[in-house]
């Protein structure tokens, strides 16, 4: 028998072993609004008392991706509920579709805070790229809730407790982004796309047509002193001005939003492969913000 062969069937029969291991939701494909893309997954954990809930928002450039199937089980003995979300993709619905669907699901989820067994008050969020992105305007946008509203939902808070983003996106502003990372990073669709432009070019040339809501849905437009902390993660960055390669998920991002940060003095933990390193790690600040542990 080859090494090639014996090589190829122990990974897949660890690959089976990691699928098997994965773990089915506990209420699957949830309806959390009107379109059929609004959906989530819930695993919960069991516990005498309520738990925090970590909740998922899926990348890809707001413009692909979905939503977690099967849960890792190591992620489920971590002391927490965990929810998965699908959202309007700008294919379907422009921006801010994408952000406000994020922020009716935390306010649906909250509906089911006592049903579910988890603390309303320690809901926290976590994404990478674009999921990321959205997991940051939670953390910083003001509350959405509607004490008036017809909709049961829209009168639950949209606020997070804390905020977990790798290589996320803080800003669709294109002047300042080619400023202070490069063409690299608004030559991506996210960037233009998302909004309704035909091309970064037209984006900037039309800058007053796409502005308000470019902003609106950036991040750092919404930092002020009263926001929870966040966690960011990045791998090492291209050298400044990116002309070719992955600028989109550049580090300036980050540093650009713990700059903010640090002028209106809330935690901002950033982490650059190679560069910046954090007085804490991911797993403790998810602990941290949840007060798990804590005497």
């Amino acid at each position: 028998m080859s090494k090639f062969f014996l090589t190829s069937l122990l990974y897949l029969l660890c690959s089976s072993l990691s699928f098997a291991q994965k773990i089915e939701p506990t209420y699957g494909q949830v309806s959390y609004g009107p379109h059929q893309d609004m959906t989530l997954n819930f695993w919960k954990v069991e516990s005498k008392k309520p738990t925090p809930l970590l909740v998922h928002i899926h990348g890809g450039g707001w413009l692909g991706g979905k939503k977690n199937e099967t849960a890792n089980p190591n992620e489920l003995k971590k002391g927490y509920s965990f929810a998965s979300i699908d959202y309007r993709l700008a294919g379907v619905k422009l921006l801010p579709a994408a952000v406000h669907d994020a922020a009716r699901a935390i306010q649906f989820l909250r509906t089911k805070a006592k049903e579910w067994n988890f603390d309303p008050n320690r809901i926290a969020v976590i994404g990478g790229s674009a999921g990321a992105a959205s997991s940051l305007w939670l953390a910083y946008h003001d509350d959405m809730a509607n004490p008036k509203s017809d909709d049961p939902v829209l009168r639950q808070s949209s606020r997070v407790c804390g905020a977990v983003a790798m290589g996320g996106q803080t800003t669709l502003d294109p002047f300042l982004l080619e400023k202070k990372i490069g063409l690299a990073c608004i030559r991506h669709p996210m960037i233009w796309k998302t909004v309704g432009a035909e091309s970064h070019e037209h984006l900037m040339k039309n800058w007053n047509q796409y502005k308000d809501l470019s902003l609106e849905c950036s991040p750092l437009t919404h930092v002020t002193k009263h926001d929870p902390p966040v966690f960011l993660n990045y791998g090492k960055p291209a050298p400044i001005p990116v002309i070719k390669g992955d600028g989109i998920h550049h580090a300036g991002f980050g540093r650009l939003l713990k700059e903010k940060c640090q002028a209106v003095g809330i935690p901002c933990y950033l982490q650059v492969k190679d560069h910046e390193v954090p007085p804490i790690n991911k797993d403790d600040f998810i602990k941290k913000i949840f007060s798990i542990d804590k005497k």
